[in-house]
């Protein structure tokens, strides 16, 4: 079996709701990052891309009929180049990453492009189709943009309630308190903008429209402002707008491929997908399920937390990001060390493939051999990978 390597990586700016984005189809944000992580790879010929692998957990509207296929196409692709979506919710561009280091390792291609899209701007509203026909009574149209809809009536009503609650519950399960959470989530933004400031993401996201850097992050951002902020959720829970990823806009990508395709890629490969795990749990206990999914990971890749040096951790909630943190034990200064996704924000469809951008950088930039990458997903599952750096810039041991 061949190893998979990460060569490149690029995104978009992640708009907010409403935002910059929001005037882009999803289609065309996911072109975009395709577009820009293939320029990272100039004496690439496109028709050897063996198959391009897409997330997106919406696909209800512009993004509908294989978002992946049709960035292939808008972005100029040959129409040889085939592509698939894939959807597991907020970890489809990092499923589509795993799917993609498979299709390497089992020797069905030798160039894969991998990444995902979410437009939550843009996520329709629906309408459930009539059970008979000419029907006289209203009818609700519901929104996409994000949780649970059209639920199934046989579903546990423990396991639907909505995202926030289910935090809440976290919450109520590891004592975390308000102030861990809004100093967790001020963290996050002065990391992200002291990223900016120093050009950390200027090789990493490509300008779309007139947006040139992540909209969501807050400069001035601190635990007392963030105190002051309302519970979302309950009317004295401690989740607020201000420690959970916002609702946003944005694509990534990222540029695989076996060893042996660097000469074919004309670029050398900067990080080994070493190791992977899934895991699940109760829906309501989504936030939590990293814990496990890491464990796995590590153990596939043959290390250990003492092995690693960097940790991407998708900041869903405050409260589910420390939770895990906290069951691994890991140092919490090595973890979303650029900022995360409360400050960064959360197009659930791009966000696994930001994470291995991101973790392949910072791994380089600290010199560190191992790093992991992890989401948790709606529905209780989550996804976890391991990355070797196996750039020149990594220190010994």
């Amino acid at each position: 079996m061949s190893d998979a390597y990460l060569y490149a990586a690029a995104r978009t700016p992640f708009g907010r709701f409403g935002g910059a984005l929001a005037g882009v189809r999803p289609d065309d944000l996911a072109a975009a990052a395709l577009t820009g992580v293939l320029a990272k790879a100039p004496g690439l010929d496109p028709a050897a891309i063996g198959d391009v692998v897409w997330g997106n957990a919406n696909g209800a509207g512009e993004d509908n009929r294989n978002v992946g296929r049709m960035a292939v196409l808008l972005a100029g692709l040959p129409v040889s180049v085939p592509a698939t979506t894939v959807n597991r919710l907020c970890g489809s561009s990092l499923d589509a990453a795993v799917v993609a280091s498979r299709t390497l390792e089992s020797g069905d291609a030798d160039v894969v492009v991998a990444g995902g899209v979410e437009s939550m701007s843009r996520a329709p509203w629906v309408l459930p189709k009539p059970d008979r026909a000419f029907p006289a009574r209203d009818v609700t149209a519901v929104s996409t943009t994000l949780g649970w809809r059209l639920v199934n009536p046989a579903m546990p009503k423990e396991w639907t309630v909505s995202l926030g609650e289910c935090n809440e519950q976290l919450q109520e399960e590891f004592s975390i308190s308000r102030e861990r959470q809004d100093a967790f989530a001020a963290r996050s933004h002065r990391l992200a903008a002291a990223a900016w400031d120093e050009g950390f993401y200027d090789d990493l996201v490509l300008p779309v429209e007139d947006l040139a850097r992540d909209e969501g992050i807050r400069p001035g951002t601190d635990p007392g402002r963030l105190a002051a902020l309302k519970p979302s959720f309950r009317p004295d829970g401690t989740i607020t707008a201000g420690n959970a990823s916002p609702l946003s806009d944005g694509a990534s990508a990222v540029l695989l491929g076996t060893g042996e395709a660097a000469g074919r890629i004309g670029l050398a490969p900067v990080a080994r997908i070493a190791g992977r795990g899934v895991h699940a749990v109760e829906p309501q206990r989504f936030g939590f399920a990293p814990v496990e999914a890491a464990e796995r990971a590590l153990r596939r890749a043959g290390i250990g937390w003492g092995d690693v040096g960097a940790v991407e951790l998708n900041e869903a909630f405050a409260v589910q990001s420390l939770a895990c943190v906290d069951a691994w034990g890991v140092d919490p200064e090595i973890v979303n060390t650029r900022g995360g996704a409360i400050a960064l924000g959360h197009p659930l469809g791009a966000s696994g493939g930001r994470l291995l951008g991101t973790l392949a950088k910072v791994l380089r930039e600290r010199r560190e051999r191992w790093g992991l990458a992890a989401i948790c997903i709606g529905v209780g599952q989550a996804l976890a990978v391991v990355l070797e750096n196996v750039s020149d810039e990594v220190g010994q041991g």
